[in-house]
């Protein structure tokens, strides 16, 4: 007598206006307009257009390991999902990355659920620390105008643009996570900025 465990809406092909769902009225929320691979322009095209976890490619482009910040989580069952911002674990504590994900707890091992539950590691750091079967699968890449609050945790000014992409990560040949990621606009002077 088996149960389905599956998050209910759980997706293979998540939408901006799908995550967002999860947490309704958000102040947050910027425009955003899906475009194709090409169109993402250097340097957020490396950053983006891959099949890696988004916490090492932003630790090896701004040379530093990143921490998460917890915005706002819930929890429905195996459905976990949160809004989190990765900062830079140096003295300027730059925030680098906006993420909203949605979870299948249930398709994760126990020492992988309590480090997600307890919010101090990045999910990527956690899969690869703990060595799950993962495969990462871009599904769309965005065109992102910031809204005043989003500009403010970038310390950008608003409505700067910027690119983020939405994704699935597999565990084997289940999706376990949906995720929307968004990158702090990069300066076109910036010395990070002109990296390869």
């Amino acid at each position: 007598m088996a149960q389905h465990r599956e998050p209910a809406l759980l997706t293979t092909a998540p939408t901006f206006q799908h995550l967002y769902e999860l947490f309704p009225d958000s102040p947050d929320r910027p425009e955003a307009v899906e475009i194709a691979p090409h169109e993402v322009p250097e340097p957020y095209h490396q950053l983006l257009v891959h099949t890696h976890h988004m916490t090492v490619t932003v630790e090896q482009f701004y040379q530093a390991p990143v921490t998460v910040q917890v915005l706002a989580c819930q929890r429905h069952g195996h459905e976990y999902a949160r809004k989190i911002l990765l900062r830079l674990d140096n003295d300027t504590r730059q925030v680098v990355q906006f993420g909203l994900v949605r979870i299948n707890l249930g398709v994760c091992p126990d020492a992988v659920r309590q480090a997600i539950l307890e919010g101090q590691t990045p999910l990527g750091r956690i899969l690869i620390e703990h060595n799950m079967l993962r495969r990462i699968e871009p599904v769309a890449f965005l065109r992102v105008h910031l809204s005043p609050l989003m500009a403010e945790w970038f310390n950008a000014a608003p409505p700067a643009e910027t690119f983020g992409r939405l994704g699935v990560i597999y565990t084997g040949d289940r999706p376990a996570v949906e995720v929307l990621e968004i990158l702090a606009p990069i300066p076109a002077k910036s010395p990070l900025g002109a990296t390869s």
